[in-house]
């Protein structure tokens, strides 16, 4: 995991920071030297839990509840972020949630939730951090960029997904709004990327990599052979966000062991 030197001085805002990746990736940022807000939907306790283990960690964090997909408790949100650091430099669009369930029996209510959170809640929450990256501008003491926004996508971002067409429509989206992004605001020296997970080990899945048999099913769509950790996803955010990588934007970066290889073709298919 790198230095505590690596973004000492700057401030980040974790969406979904309460849990699985969202927490592993602020946890990193705090370890890092960076100042964390820990954003969280409903649960107040949750946030306070992860800016404790900040804390005690020796960094600086404060919880901050909103719902992603409503505009005005995503202003809100960034108004409270700004008061409490004076500013921010790091956004990380982690929120997403899955609802999964086979096509012909997909509800309007179940499409539209999936999307309003996981692409119109990044849309908003990226368009307030480079609104505060344009007004502040480049502050060389802090960053060489203007500011940093990464998507936290999938490997459904390409791979197709039978029985949960919502979450892949809706990472499929993040590709290309991070994409455009980046394209319109390389300019004004802020850097959009995104890491698009496989497997890694959260609540949302643990039947898959807490039961053997399971985990061996699904190791046959990993190459690398083994279930992704959230560190692993962390570390390479906490790089991705430093210096270290100035000079790359509009990328995504598959953290998946090999998954986006389609082993099923590694013998010939």
């Amino acid at each position: 995991m790198p230095s505590a030197a690596y973004l000492s001085g700057q401030a980040a805002l974790v969406t979904g920071a309460t849990s699985g990746i969202g927490r592993a990736i602020a946890l990193a940022l705090a370890r890092a030297g960076a100042s964390v807000v820990v954003n969280y939907h409903a649960h107040p306790e949750e946030g306070e839990a992860v800016v404790q283990e900040i804390r005690q960690g020796g960094g600086q964090g404060v919880a901050i509840g909103a719902d992603v997909s409503r505009e005005e408790e995503v202003a809100a949100m960034f108004r409270q972020a700004v008061e409490e650091f004076g500013t921010l430099d790091i956004l990380v669009n982690n929120a997403g949630i899955q609802q999964d369930i086979p096509f012909v029996k997909m509800s309007l209510a179940d499409w539209r939730q999936v999307l309003a959170v996981n692409l119109t809640g990044s849309f908003l929450c990226a368009r307030e951090a480079a609104r505060e990256f344009c007004r502040r501008g480049v502050a060389p003491e802090r960053s060489r960029a203007a500011g940093k926004i990464l998507f936290i996508s999938s490997v459904h971002e390409v791979i197709p997904w039978a029985g949960h067409v919502n979450y892949a429509a809706s990472k499929g989206g993040i590709g290309q709004l991070m994409r455009s992004l980046a394209q319109e605001l390389a300019p004004e020296r802020i850097r959009v990327n995104s890491i698009a997970p496989g497997a890694i080990k959260t609540d949302i899945n643990r039947h898959d990599w807490e039961e053997p048999e399971a985990a061996a099913k699904l190791c046959k769509l990993i190459p690398y052979g083994r279930i992704g950790d959230t560190d692993d996803v962390a570390s390479v955010a906490v790089w991705l966000l430093s210096d270290e990588a100035d000079y790359i934007t509009g990328t995504t970066i598959f953290v998946d062991g090999g998954m986006l290889l389609y082993p099923g073709f590694g013998t010939g298919g």
